[in-house]
């Protein structure tokens, strides 16, 4: 809960009365009391009825006032949480315009809003009455911990009515304030010479654009009043939209506890319930089979989608890599190109930063790396200008000149031409270019790949003993030998590679200063990992051992998940859904799984496939969306229940619940 640098109420007269001593009457037409009113007729209530008539009788005014004494004595005293919910709910109530509620429930209860000394400040505040807004500073300074505050509130007042005098023209008046006023506090000099420099502005709207102000009314005044508050305790004035912040806490709160939640955050109440606790169903979670894609003949042994997400390339055993559009709408997948002649099967993929090329690297004994331009190719065939003259030498006419592309002209009569190109001229031919072809000798071993973030450099090794930093055209830029590469991966520093080696960690290595540190040191071998979007943590999958979280800045492990069955095979893990909350990662025992990252326990098994899944992939823009690659050949694409109904009371009741 937010303080404010305050404690409990000093004594009773910052507390809620249980008595009508403390309780003032509002006066029509004036500032309003926030809730000091007084309790009349010793304490009873009076209703009416019908008539307009009092429904206790003059006659039985001895003993209504025998009563009265007897109910205040038998009524409860409210505890400290009691008093601060009424409150609380008071200043919303005061905030709505609802005043004279706001009296009556203060009247009733016995609490008051505020201060009499912080509402007197308000009025004052919001009415622009500097003078006497100063004064109550002189109240409100015996109910502060830190009466060393009151320089730092007066300042605040102060630049309010100095901008206020600008802003009317007042020039006089506001040189005045400033060396008569601000200078002599000695506080914040450096901000009073930058409030001298806009005695220059030439006219209200350059005042307001240079000083970023709001300007003279309801709007900058209300927010000086917040500033002001904050070096106030609550027992004299709560924070402004207190209720609203607690609300809004227990929200997001509840948001955070939902297993399946993987939608963005709202901070806003309006699209909420307060009603309902939060509650996700899991049929809205990436846990149904929304296709099988079978292009592939053989062992998949890697997906990745693009990181703008309309794309997903897989890679097999088959030596191909296919390409697959991702329809951001319906969220299906179709077949984009099918990138061929790798020999040795593709076992790695990695987007460059900007999607525009693909790099695909083979298993342990493969040498060579492909550097693919999967940029969408513009036709530059040149066009073919025809015109009459031509024309009557061919013994055919046309209206007027045209321009063709020469492979589509086909004659088919004395007087016609018809265009037959499968490309017509400036169309979009088919994606699939290879860049580069890297091999840096027949004894290397490329098997894994990291771009720089500049997207104009990557690093390559495997487990022979080196690794290299190379361009887009393959040319070699610093190698570092030595070190037997199961996993590289590049911070967003531009100068950090991480690679985990045979020795059971991965290392920090920097191709700049030539220096490396150990970062993440296990007990077994680390088959393969990867780094959140922020590069504070990492995700491991560790022979024998499963799944594991570590906080890289730390340096620590936070989490070791359960449930997947992880033996010598690389089987590839991910971070996903909305703010990167939930892991997923393949397994041995033919399933997907599914963690929240606070969670050790799976929240989700997902089955279908036969054989081990080497790999999953989370789209990165569509957080409802996974994929992945598995040994039966086949690529899963994951999503919500095909007929999802947000309202099934069932599926409500689902959320937070294990799959069995």
């Amino acid at each position: 809960m937010q303080a404010n640098g305050a404690g409990q109420d000093r004594d009773s007269e910052l507390s809620c009365q249980n008595g009508a001593q403390n309780g003032e009457s509002s006066s029509a037409g004036g500032a309003h009391t926030n809730g000091l009113v007084s309790v009349t007729n010793n304490g009873n209530s009076v209703s009416n009825n019908n008539n307009g008539v009092s429904a206790q009788p003059a006659s039985n005014n001895t003993n209504t006032a025998s009563d009265a004494n007897s109910t205040v004595k038998k009524k409860k005293r409210l505890s400290q949480s009691e008093e601060d919910v009424i409150r609380l709910i008071g200043q919303h109530l005061h905030d709505l315009g609802l005043n004279q509620t706001v009296d009556l429930l203060m009247q009733e209860s016995g609490c008051r809003l505020e201060h009499p000394s912080a509402t007197k400040f308000r009025n004052h505040v919001m009415e622009g009455e500097w003078d006497k807004a100063e004064s109550d500073l002189n109240e409100l300074k015996a109910l502060m911990h830190s009466p060393s505050a009151i320089v730092r509130m007066k300042f605040l007042l102060l630049q309010q009515k100095y901008l206020e005098y600008l802003e009317d023209g007042k020039v006089l008046e506001a040189l005045q304030v400033l060396r008569a006023e601000l200078t002599p506090l000695k506080y914040n000099t450096e901000r009073i010479h930058i409030l001298s420099g806009y005695l220059m502005c030439s006219h209200a709207e350059d005042l307001r654009a240079k000083a970023e102000w709001e300007g003279k009314g309801t709007a900058s005044r209300t927010k000086l009043l917040d500033k002001l508050q904050t070096y106030l305790p609550p027992s004299v004035m709560l924070p402004p939209r207190r209720l609203q912040t607690l609300l809004r806490q227990a929200v997001e709160l509840q948001r955070e506890r939902c297993l399946y939640h993987n939608t963005k955050l709202d901070s806003g109440l309006d699209s909420v319930s307060l009603l309902l606790d939060h509650a996700c169903s899991r049929k809205q979670f990436p846990c149904y089979t929304q296709q099988i894609l079978t292009e592939h003949c053989n062992e998949v042994w890697f997906c990745k989608f693009s990181n703008d997400g309309t794309k997903l390339a897989t890679g097999s055993k088959d030596t191909t890599v296919i390409v697959w559009h991702v329809d951001t709408e319906t969220q299906q997948l179709k077949l984009m190109k099918t990138l061929e002649g790798h020999a040795y099967g593709v076992s790695y993929l990695a987007w460059s930063p900007d999607d525009a090329y693909l790099i695909a690297c083979g298993p342990d004994d493969c040498s060579e790396l492909w550097l693919w331009n999967v940029q969408p190719v513009v036709s530059r065939v040149q066009p073919l200008s025809i015109t009459q003259e031509t024309c009557k030498r061919l013994s055919f006419s046309v209206p007027r000149p045209v321009t063709v592309c020469p492979v589509a002209l086909r004659f088919t009569g004395p007087s016609c031409v018809s265009f037959l190109s499968p490309t017509p001229l400036g169309s979009v031919a088919q994606t699939g270019e290879l860049r580069t072809k890297m091999s840096q000798s027949h004894e290397d071993s490329l098997t894994s790949v990291a771009w720089n973030p500049d997207g104009k450099r990557f690093v390559t090794g495997g487990q022979r003993g080196q690794f290299y930093q190379c361009d887009l055209d393959g040319n070699l830029l610093d190698s570092w030998e030595g070190v037997r590469v199961q996993c590289l991966w590049c911070l967003s520093d531009g100068r950090t590679v991480l690679a985990s080696d045979t020795h059971q960690r991965i290392r920090g290595y920097n191709f700049e200063d030539l220096t490396d540190r150990n970062i993440v040191q296990e007990d077994h071998p680390i088959m393969s990992f990867t780094v959140s979007k922020n590069g504070r943590l990492a995700l491991l999958n560790v022979a024998t051992q499963g799944v594991h979280l570590w906080d890289l800045q730390d340096r620590v492990l936070v989490r070791k998940y359960q449930g997947v069955t992880q033996g010598f095979y690389t089987i590839h893990s991910c971070f996903g859904g909305h703010n990167e909350d939930f892991i997923a990662s393949g397994s041995e025992d033919h399933k997907v799984y599914i963690w929240h990252r606070r969670s050790e326990l799976p929240i989700a098994e997902l089955t279908g496939h036969t054989r081990t899944v080497n790999c999953v992939s989370w789209n990165p823009v569509l957080p409802g969306l996974l994929a992945s690659a598995s040994d039966d050949g086949t690529v899963r694409i994951w999503g919500p229940a095909p007929f999802l109904d947000v309202q099934d009371a069932e599926g409500l009741n689902e959320c937070c619940s294990m799959d069995s």
